[in-house]
């Protein structure tokens, strides 16, 4: 085997009530001046109030910068950035789900790398690390607290920017499940259908090991065990903890074995339409991994028997079919769409879309590399 690098978070602080204690980390840092990236809903439930708030306990200050939507922009980025500047800030902390966390990578790499967030596309395209980032998460999907990923929508090209970078890696992530219980049921299910993306993406990835293995199955194991209970009832703290774990697990994965066409397909379908991330992967998902069958059977099949299905005496073949069948099972417990048309995805924009995924950081990695025309019948049978 090739030598490979795992990446992650220096220090990561989970469970209930963690919070508090994540602040007092966070003196011990020595920052003086933090710029809390955010967005309107986290400002008007509280929880950038409260965090502000632990942070002047320990002497700390912050401005706020709330300007984030859901597929932070280019212009959302720039705007962070000229706040940091102005204000003097010597440390970004981002909290909410993966919004802000991407925009507030963004924001701490411009900070001390300069030029363009544009100028990072791609692969380790910086020179210098960061500004310090600590990221505090309200969602249970995206893991973005805890990866060198940063997805930023080009409002001008109308595509998702993937930055894969050792330095926009946070330097302390922060997962407290009483932050996730105001998580409305199409946000905990969207985010919990992208995690168990991240999961199914890294298994049968091309630059999976055993380390990035062992924390996909267990966060499909919690995933298919908790997500329903999550979407049924968000004051159900065990299920809120076991998803906070589990994404944080697939974060764990696919930041190190990356992902592959679902991810890069839905890139496209949230910069091209705007649409939620976590649902165009769950749409994606079964879509995709039925394409892939046939380089990556008994992985599916492995899939398959971690969210409870019996594969007992079944073909490799046969498994993957459960596979599919069972993350089918899922979307529609959740109420997700069973198609992209419903989501308002045009056969016409098929071409463009297909060949802006096959140009995707995350394409790299799919387990079969297909040509133009076998991603557009990806996004035909999906519709």
């Amino acid at each position: 085997m090739a030598a490979t690098t795992f990446y992650i978070p220096s220090v990561n602080i989970s469970g209930a009530g963690c919070l508090a204690d994540a602040v007092k980390t966070i003196k011990s840092y020595g920052f003086k001046r933090a710029l809390i990236v955010s967005d309107a809903f986290l400002v008007k439930s509280g929880v950038v109030a409260r965090i502000a708030t632990l942070l002047q306990g320990e002497q700390i200050d912050s401005a706020v910068y709330d300007g984030v939507m859901p597929n932070p922009t280019v212009a959302s980025v720039n705007e962070g950035l000229a706040l940091v500047q102005k204000a003097q800030c010597d440390f970004v902390i981002s909290a909410g789900g993966g919004s802000p966390h991407d925009c507030a990578k963004g924001i701490a790499l411009l900070a001390t790398n300069g030029g363009k967030i544009a100028d990072y596309e791609g692969v380790d395209r910086s020179t210098k690390p960061q500004l310090p980032l600590v990221a505090i998460n309200t969602t249970a999907g995206t893991a973005s607290e805890m990866t060198r990923f940063c997805i930023i929508t080009d409002e001008v090209r109308h595509i998702k920017m993937a930055i894969v970078d050792r330095n926009v890696t946070p330097m302390l992530s922060v997962n407290d499940p009483e932050l996730m219980v105001g998580m409305p049921p199409k946000l905990t299910a969207a985010t919990g259908m992208d995690a168990l993306t991240h999961a199914v993406e890294a298994y049968v990835s091309t630059a999976a090991t055993p380390i990035t293995d062992a924390c996909a199955l267990q966060a499909v194991k919690l995933i298919s065990a908790n997500l329903r209970t999550a979407f049924r009832d968000g004051s159900n703290m065990p299920a809120r903890e076991a998803m906070a774990y589990a994404q944080f697990l697939a974060g764990m994965a696919f930041n190190n074995a990356s992902l592959g066409y679902v991810h890069a397909m839905a890139h496209q379908l949230g910069g091209f339409y705007n649409l939620p991330h976590g649902v165009c992967n769950a749409v994606l998902l079964p879509f995709v991994q039925s394409y892939n069958a046939p380089s990556c059977a008994a992985r599916l099949g492995e899939i398959a028997a971690a969210m409870g299905e019996n594969v007992d005496g079944q073909t490799a073949e046969q498994a993957a079919q459960t596979c599919l069948n069972a993350i089918r099972k899922l979307a529609a417990d959740l109420e997700i769409p069973s198609g992209l048309t419903a989501l308002g995805v045009k056969r016409d924009d098929i071409p463009t879309l297909a060949a802006n995924a096959l140009k995707d950081a995350c394409a790299l990695t799919n387990p079969r590399q297909g040509t133009q025309a076998e991603v557009e019948a990806i996004f035909e049978g999906a519709l």
